[in-house]
């Protein structure tokens, strides 16, 4: 799969391609739709797919401190992408001179000159332009204008639940990972770098990999987790870990009460590994909450509700191998 920043990037000579347009953010199981119908649409007509997505999202450059959580990093979006088939992730940046574009110069510039767009592939509520003032019956006036096919899509699971990663922000800031890996089609995913905390898991024997995710990361509710922990590709492998291989962790998120902590933290307890995780490069997958977060009158309590909460994590986890 190609993967381009910006229009300049698009090589020359490019022909004609079926494009779906959109944030992606998460690529759940409604952009799933999207990316299959146009990777089918594209294979009909002999051409390359184009995946369009945006970088920052555009919420944070139309009204800036609106950014909201985001569900995936670009490179986890690409990656998605590509599994399922599209031929090129083109990242376009948004800026305010993006933003300004009516329809008919957003249509005009980026999907004509640029992409030459033979078909695009949208939501039945996708809007774009200035505004949002275009809609899908605007961009279907364009294509008639321009050349151009519009197929808009219904992105509605089971019980006529919409699929969109609004939806799944919110259950993921409810604690509620598993109705949010219903709407993803998997488990949702945090990456980040491990730093120093602490160090008070190993105080009680059980040492935890402390993760700086990006800002705007979307974060589980308070409490603890069981989890898959992945070491990512493009550092090294640490003594005893295989690089993208998933081992199961039981995960808190929180502020640690029990220690009258204010700093809200993502903590993993990898089971059955003990190696120095500092700086590397890390992904937690939450499959399931086990329990609040919850003070407890003294640490010997705490170690038997950790404890407890690694044996239910092995036992969960254990019906996912």
């Amino acid at each position: 799969m190609l993967r381009w920043r910006g229009l300049d990037d698009v090589p020359p000579g490019w022909g004609r391609c079926v494009v779906t347009i959109g944030v992606f953010d998460g690529v759940h199981r409604g952009h799933a739709q999207l990316i299959t119908a146009a990777t089918q649409a594209a294979a009909e007509r002999g051409v390359p797919s184009v995946l369009m997505t945006f970088d920052p999202h555009p919420s944070e450059v139309v009204r800036p401190g609106s950014h909201p959580p985001m569900l995936s990093t670009l490179r986890r979006r690409a990656d998605l992408a590509q599994e399922m088939g599209i031929d090129v992730f083109c990242v376009i940046p948004f800026t305010q001179q993006l933003s300004s574009w009516s329809p008919e110069e957003f249509v005009h510039k980026v999907l004509v000159e640029e992409l030459h767009a033979a078909e695009v592939v949208v939501g039945d509520n996708f809007t774009f332009g200035h505004k949002a003032a275009g809609n899908v019956e605007k961009l279907r006036e364009l294509g008639d204008r321009f050349g151009f096919e519009v197929t808009a899509i219904s992105l509605f699971g089971e019980h006529a639940v919409t699929f969109s990663s609004t939806y799944i922000r919110s259950c993921i800031a409810a604690g509620d990972v598993e109705l949010a890996a219903e709407a993803l089609g998997r488990p949702h995913r945090v990456e980040g770098v491990v730093v120093h905390g602490e160090r008070r898991g190993r105080d009680l024997g059980y040492p935890t990999a402390n993760i700086a995710a990006p800002a705007n990361s979307a974060i589980p509710g308070d409490g603890v987790y069981a989890a898959w922990f992945t070491i990512l590709k493009g550092g090294t492998e640490p003594e005893g870990m295989t690089i993208g291989e998933r081992y199961p962790a039981a995960v808190s998120v929180g502020t640690n009460p029990t220690f009258s902590g204010r700093n809200r933290t993502v903590e993993a307890y990898v089971l059955d590994v003990d190696t120095d995780l500092y700086g590397h490069h890390v992904a937690v997958d939450f499959v399931a909450r086990l329990r609040g977060m919850e003070t407890y009158d003294s640490i010997d309590d705490l170690v038997t509700a950790i404890g407890d909460d690694v044996d239910r994590t092995r036992t969960i986890l254990a019906g996912e191998d």
